[in-house]
């Protein structure tokens, strides 16, 4: 019997608790679903340390087969899911050892880890394992904020910070990173400075409803080539209409529809790793922004589907 186990096998609510029914193992796994819980770093609301059990909740209601891009995203990568980091809660430095150690020891492997967030903060931690085994890497980020802000209290570390602190370790390559769907009201003009001065390429919501979505992903594609290429989703990329249950909401965004197209455009890159990240499950109680954010899991999970079958014809 192929896997995961779909609706029509087994009941959506007789859950083994992993993504989809995902087993832990699997000797050929080129995906492993990972959850990072922690949220200690958020600067308003917080609760995404509940969002990897409620986004894998939320993915029994989906079928294993991606119609667009015609793949079975799990089966054809012997996916699995390797459960949840065990993070300290109140301490950023050694939650970050943590994940830090998972991640790399699936890349180390040749797992494409796909991370469930957990506040931003998170994604310092797995650019650091994947700088370790690809070197400086690309990176997309679909976000309404930049979070390259430098410190927040005199704080240097939060979920505000991540791609200024990964710039200063030297873990992305910053001629090839993308700020997709930055948005909202600044505290002053000069707040997107910080991300143009690091030499990252910023794309914000109203350029990329000008320029259409086909131009901005041609662009992205050209620009990073086959680079090893991170892709991190803060679920605030879309508007709140389809995606309350996020910690810092900014009106304007995309809907869900236009998030999924996106993301499915973003084919024939080397993607590495992935995350999602900023779901919080007690804002969202009609369950639509972790359903949204196990959908796209499924839409990363058939980009590593979609590389394996061009591998296997080589």
């Amino acid at each position: 019997m192929k896997y995961p186990l779909t609706p029509d096998v087994k009941p959506e609510f007789c859950t083994t608790g992993s993504f989809m029914r995902l087993p832990a193992d699997n000797e050929n796994a080129k995906v492993a679903i990972i959850g990072m819980p922690f949220d200690t770093a958020a600067s308003f609301r917080v609760g995404a340390r509940f969002a990897p059990q409620a986004i894998r909740q939320a993915s029994m209601t989906l079928f294993p087969y991606h119609p667009i891009h015609k793949v079975y995203p799990f089966d054809d990568t012997n996916a699995i899911d390797v459960g949840d980091v065990p993070v300290i809660p109140h301490n950023i430095h050694r939650s970050y050892e943590r994940i830090e150690a998972a991640m790399l020891e699936l890349m180390q492997k040749g797992i494409i880890p796909i991370g469930l967030g957990g506040d931003h903060s998170v994604t310092l931690a797995s650019l650091r394992a994947a700088a370790k085994v690809y070197g400086p890497v690309a990176m997309i980020q679909f976000d309404s904020h930049t979070d390259t802000w430098d410190t927040y209290y005199e704080e240097k570390y939060w979920h505000g910070s991540p791609f200024i602190r990964a710039y200063e370790e030297n873990l992305l390559q910053p001629d090839k990173v993308f700020q997709v769907g930055i948005r909202g009201t600044l505290n002053h003009p000069g707040d997107l400075d910080a991300s143009y001065e690091l030499g990252y390429n910023v794309i914000t919501t109203p350029e990329l409803r000008q320029r259409g979505i086909a131009d901005v992903v041609s662009e992205i594609k050209n620009k990073i080539g086959d680079t090893p290429v991170f892709l991190t989703f803060d679920i605030d990329f879309v508007d709140p209409a389809f995606a309350p249950g996020t910690g810092t909401l900014e009106a304007g965004g995309f809907s869900s529809a236009e998030s999924l197209e996106i993301v499915r455009s973003l084919t024939d890159l080397n993607y590495i790793g992935f995350d999602l990240v900023e779901v919080l499950p007690p804002y969202d109680p009609t369950t639509i922004t972790s359903l949204l954010a196990a959908t796209l899991i499924h839409d990363f999970a058939s980009h590593v589907a979609l590389n394996e079958k061009k591998n296997d014809k080589k």
